[in-house]
């Protein structure tokens, strides 16, 4: 009964922020301790990946986005880096933008975050999102206009990562995303505090009540979200995702 109420709770406070037009697309939370900043895509709105601004150069950052953006009078609502690369910028994994395969799946056990299977893989179509486990996904792929692999999952089918500790002291800044159970809503979520990845696993499951959820990075984790006054910085990005919207419209 306790979860029962503990997990209504999660999922009315994410509902919240889905339901209220007052609210930008992103909104900063507290949960067990730690902060998190949470940005909400919906089934229909323009999400996108985006990496090489032409055949040789990559954006490597939000501002460069924006600059190509507005030379066809759209703006970023919100972006996040979208995916692990290498030191040249190009993904470690499936990377689909705009229909177009850039990188292939990998679906072998391997070193690091990404190797720690299971991992997976975000999709966007036509009709909202879908976060697949990458071995059912190199079996049988959906139709995705823009696709990233990374890992490991941080939930799947509503159940934690069998590796993850609770009590690790692996703790960074980290980013990921979660797909609601109708596939409606997406939630790309940024930690304000170091967390272990046992503790953002909750965050998405117990809190968003997110029954999928995909790690995409940390330390290297940033986000761009102006209607908040954000926009981070660092080095170079590889794969970065976005919200698109019409440059004389509100950033919600």
């Amino acid at each position: 009964m306790r979860n029962a109420i503990k997990a209504g709770l999660g999922a009315l406070a994410f509902w919240a922020v889905l339901s209220a037009p007052a609210l930008a697309d992103c909104a900063r939370s507290d949960y067990l301790g730690h902060s998190f900043t949470t940005c909400t895509a919906r089934a229909g709105d323009d999400l996108r990946l985006f990496l090489y601004m032409d055949e040789a150069k990559v954006y490597g950052n939000f501002t460069a986005i924006d600059d190509a953006l507005a030379r066809d009078g759209k703006k970023l609502a919100f972006a996040m880096n979208g995916g692990m690369y290498h030191p040249d910028r190009r993904p470690v994994g499936l990377y689909i933008e705009d229909g177009n395969e850039l990188a292939r799946i990998v679906t072998s056990a391997g070193p690091g975050n990404f190797g720690m299977l299971p991992n997976g893989v975000f999709c966007v179509d036509d009709t909202g999102f879908t976060l697949v486990e990458s071995r059912a996904f190199a079996q049988s792929p959906p139709a995705c206009r823009h696709a990233t692999q990374s890992g490991p999952m941080l939930v799947i089918d509503g159940q934690f990562h069998p590796k993850f500790l609770a009590d690790s002291d692996s703790r960074l800044i980290r980013n990921g995303v979660g797909v609601s159970s109708d596939g409606r809503q997406a939630a790309f979520v940024i930690t304000n505090t170091p967390v272990n990845l046992f503790e953002f696993a909750r965050f998405f499951r117990d809190h968003l009540d997110m029954p999928q959820a995909l790690y995409i990075d940390g330390n290297v984790s940033r986000l761009h979200a102006p209607a908040i006054r954000r926009s981070d910085w660092g080095g170079l990005l590889g794969p970065v995702i976005g919200k698109v919207i019409d440059a004389r419209g509100p950033a919600q």
